[in-house]
């Protein structure tokens, strides 16, 4: 069974830790403090990420085709399966994720557990519970209402699917 909660502790240690301020988050920094390698290039199809041990250094590669937003997902996602599975990396060698955060996809079936906690890990990553509720102070954000979702989602640079995911999730 998914530990969500433990997911969102896990990114929101990692947050306070790295001393944010304001959104968006830096999630390029973030990772190299926590001692990660991350590397962008282009992939074939819809690989969006995979993270790994090498050498002992965990390592995280994103699609470089990929939207910035989506990106940025993925990077937290990967980033999510170090902090929360990386005991599973050492044993298994590479972690790809395809299509993350797709309706057709396991993921959001809610069928593989550590999906659901590296998706739950991102949310909370890149829309930490304090940045989000001040950006929101204390409104309830209508999702019918495509402006101010758009905008919300820009000021935390993530796409309309994913600010949907981590409200409703909330």
């Amino acid at each position: 069974m998914a530990d969500k909660e433990r997911a969102r502790r896990e990114a929101l240690r990692l947050f306070e830790t790295s001393a944010v301020k304001s959104a968006p988050v830096p999630l390029d920094r973030i990772a190299r403090a926590a001692g990660v390698i991350v590397q962008y290039a282009p992939f074939d199809g819809e690989l969006s990420g995979m993270s790994f041990i090498k050498n002992g250094h965990p390592m995280i590669g994103v699609n470089s085709l990929h939207a910035p937003t989506r990106k940025r997902f993925t990077l937290a996602h990967e980033l999510g399966h170090v902090i929360l599975h990386r005991h599973v990396l050492e044993v298994s060698g590479v972690h790809v994720d395809k299509g993350i955060l797709r309706r057709d996809s396991l993921t959001s079936e809610g069928t593989d557990d550590r999906e659901i906690e590296a998706n739950n890990f991102a949310a909370e990553l890149l829309m930490p519970e304090p940045l989000l509720a001040a950006a929101l102070d204390g409104r309830n954000l209508d999702f019918e209402d495509e402006e101010a979702v758009q905008a919300l989602a820009k000021r935390f640079n993530v796409s309309a699917t994913a600010l949907q995911y981590r409200i409703q999730r909330s």
